[in-house]
């Protein structure tokens, strides 16, 4: 193992993780400012334990302008008794602690995005110090990971739950198994465009049962999309036996994105009209999007087209793009 990670952590909690009943404490990393030269990022998060059984570790805030996560933890964290629980269940529901109290997607400190910054350094950015205490405290506790997602500012999503394709198959079962718990109105074989630092792959490459979602997006949650992220979390404690009582269950449609053909970027910048919206079922060589330029009239429009037969599961939210953007993503219908 590299020197660097061999170092202790400077991150300490306040909670025990050796203790029974329930606890709410931070996550203490020492951080020097000009506003406070002995300070630091406290982090909250939540232990609740009871007896033997499994470990939950739900994490939301990952990116930190994505709020169902947040909403259905710090509403979980205040609600899980003790007397409820059979194992243990770790909620921190805002891992990037400082792009959450800034409503961005990456750290105002450092511009550390969280989920490219794994396994971290202890001696790092305060990015990589968190991603390193998750990478090497948290995580081996866990035995099955949620991590909540949405589209935050950029993106806005079909509401649906995921997990990966894995060389494991038994994991990767299990995961897909968790996953039909959740019970989201849509289930995704999902695929990633830049899978390298990624908090889901440190989990997988562990053994973790791992799964995540994209509910909804627009940087902010509605009264559905949080009723969602509520309900999931309780189902997957409820499937890992963590909680009694029996998953509520409900109609899934099961999306698979089998390909790079899935995701559709901008080559120009401008202002972009949705020809079709989410959950609307297209056909190869079908508009989806138009991108006007907003330098000169009289223009034609650049036409961005469907590469494949599907639906459209994510969208560019804001009315303008930028040469790279992500546009649109498509998805299979399975079932």
């Amino acid at each position: 193992m590299n020197e660097t990670r061999l170092r202790p952590s400077p991150i300490s909690a306040t909670v025990d993780f050796a203790a029974e009943g329930v606890q709410h404490g931070f996550l203490r990393l020492p951080y020097s400012r000009d506003d406070s030269a002995w300070g630091s990022v406290m982090i909250p998060i939540t232990f609740v334990r009871n007896g033997k059984g499994p470990t939950a570790l739900l994490t939301g805030g990952n990116h930190g302008d994505e709020y169902e996560g947040p909403i259905a933890l710090f509403d979980l964290a205040r609600s899980l008794k003790p007397e409820e629980v059979s194992g243990a269940v770790i909620i921190v529901p805002a891992m990037n602690y400082p792009a959450f109290l800034a409503g961005t997607r990456t750290s105002p400190i450092d511009k550390g995005n969280m989920n490219r910054s794994f396994p971290g350094r202890p001696d790092g950015t305060v990015t990589e110090k968190i991603a390193d205490y998750f990478q090497r405290t948290l995580l081996p506790m866990a035995d099955i990971v949620l991590d909540f997602h949405s589209g935050g500012k950029t993106l806005d999503f079909l509401p649906f739950c995921a997990a990966h394709i894995l060389p494991n198959k038994q994991q990767e079962q299990k995961a897909f198994d968790f996953v039909t718990a959740f019970a989201a109105p849509y289930s995704m074989k999902m695929l990633e465009i830049d899978a390298v630092g990624m908090y889901d792959t440190a989990a997988e490459e562990m053994g973790r049962i791992f799964i995540t979602t994209e509910v909804g997006g627009g940087g902010t949650a509605t009264a559905k999309s949080a009723a969602i992220a509520k309900r999931g979390v309780i189902n997957v404690l409820r499937h890992a036996g963590i909680v009694a009582g029996a998953v509520d269950t409900g109609p899934t449609t099961w999306l698979d994105m089998p390909d790079g053909r899935c995701f559709s970027f901008a080559e120009e910048g401008g202002l972009i009209e949705a020809v079709i919206d989410l959950g609307d079922v297209v056909t190869e060589g079908a508009v989806i999007a138009r991108i006007y330029s907003t330098g000169r009239t009289g223009e034609a429009p650049r036409e961005i087209r469907a590469v494949m037969d599907g639906i459209l599961c994510a969208r560019h939210f804001p009315g303008l793009v930028k040469p790279g953007d992500c546009v649109a993503v498509m998805a299979t219908v399975t079932s």
